[in-house]
């Protein structure tokens, strides 16, 4: 009965929201993007917009493209000429995929050269590299994480270090996983990722694209210095957080007495919108692109808008082994982790990060 009890409890999750403001010297926006790496889904609603500008439009189309590699051998991820060629010259990033993280072995590779292995019992035992015990293990530890610092293995590639790591992965217990895999070059582009995986299967992908106007939309009355709302006067971050996320989900916020499906509806006090603009960027998308993103739409309102405000969400992919940083993420009954911006047209802004309630607080 007890086991049927905890089956039956809501998934909780952890939301952190904070003020900030862009022409603060210690705001923290660019920093908290580009410590989130494997992001799944970006999207962002304009209220009182009924049609993207040029600049916008252009760039959230050119937000890949990344590679999908089929049954790629993990030793060629700690390769000399990969590291050199790939993790040295830029930002690259790599997540298995179709991988579950609470029971199959995953790996994670990071903008900083960090090489992250989330794996089973057996598996670490059989690898014989180094690691810990996941922190999500219970009594029964039945996951460990390997962490290799392919930055520090290249400074020696002779050393008993690196001949173990290359000897564990590539004779001892070799693996194999199918890849997600994106690179943002600094300087020339000298190689890509498509020739240089070329005897394996590998795929160019991009992004898939969504824009729509939403008319006559509901939206919660929100003012930039009241992050926990007032009562009759403004709405607080975490009634934004969940109306925003019945919008992406196009789940109807009518609330009708004779509607059982939803019960959902818009937090008062609120405006109705003639038209707003909703868009979608999904795939495997790199931190950089956000970033530019971002610097686009806090510029949105350089010049008069209707728009009080805007919002910019990221989701991460549920099944990465980390989180932000290098923070150990967990799936348990969610596997969320996400943030939030809210834009405010005097360039204020809100920070919204939400993470499964098994998670370490986020940064």
């Amino acid at each position: 009965m007890a086991m049927l009890r905890r089956l039956r409890e809501m998934p909780r999750h952890l939301l952190v929201c904070e003020k900030f403001n862009f022409g603060h010297n210690k705001s923290r926006h660019r920093h908290l993007v580009e410590m989130h790496y494997h992001n799944y889904k970006v999207s962002f609603l304009i209220p009182e917009c009924g049609l993207l500008s040029k600049e916008l439009k252009s760039l959230v189309m050119d937000m890949g493209p990344y590679y999908f590699v089929k049954n790629l051998p993990l030793h060629e991820l700690i390769t000399c000429e990969f590291i050199n060629t790939f993790v040295k010259k830029g930002s690259c990033c790599a997540l298995t995929y179709n991988t579950k993280i609470d029971e199959d072995n995953t790996v994670a590779l990071l903008p900083n050269g960090k090489l992250i292995l989330s794996l089973d019992k057996d598996t670490y035992e059989e690898t014989g590299l180094q690691g810990r015990p996941s922190q999500y293990s219970g009594r029964k530890i039945m996951k460990f994480i390997v962490p290799i610092d392919l930055m520090d293995l290249s400074l020696n590639l002779d050393s008993k270090k690196y001949e173990r790591v290359s000897w564990c992965l590539k004779e001892k217990k070799p693996l194999k996983f199918d890849f997600l895999l994106a690179w943002h070059q600094t300087g020339t582009e000298e190689s890509t990722l498509m020739s240089y995986f070329s005897k394996y299967q590998i795929q160019e992908r991009h992004p898939r694209v969504a824009m729509s106007t939403l008319r006559n939309l509901q939206c919660p009355e929100l003012r930039s210095g009241e992050l926990h709302g007032e009562p009759e006067g403004s709405c607080s971050a975490p009634e934004l957080f969940d109306w925003l996320g019945a919008v992406f989900c196009d789940v109807n916020l009518n609330n009708e007495p004779n509607n059982f499906i939803s019960t959902c509806c818009c937090p008062q006090p609120s405006t109705v919108v003639t038209k707003a603009c909703l868009c979608t960027v999904t795939g495997f998308i790199l931190p950089e692109k956000i970033c530019v993103l971002l610097e686009q739409l806090r510029h949105y309102f350089d010049e008069p808008k209707l728009a009080p405000w805007i919002t910019l969400s990221v989701q991460g992919f549920a099944d990465s082994p980390v989180s932000w940083r290098e923070k150990e993420h967990g799936f348990w009954k969610g596997g969320e982790h996400l943030y939030n911006f809210v834009i405010f047209n005097n360039l204020d802004y809100w920070l919204q990060m939400a993470v499964g309630a098994s998670d370490d607080c986020p940064p």
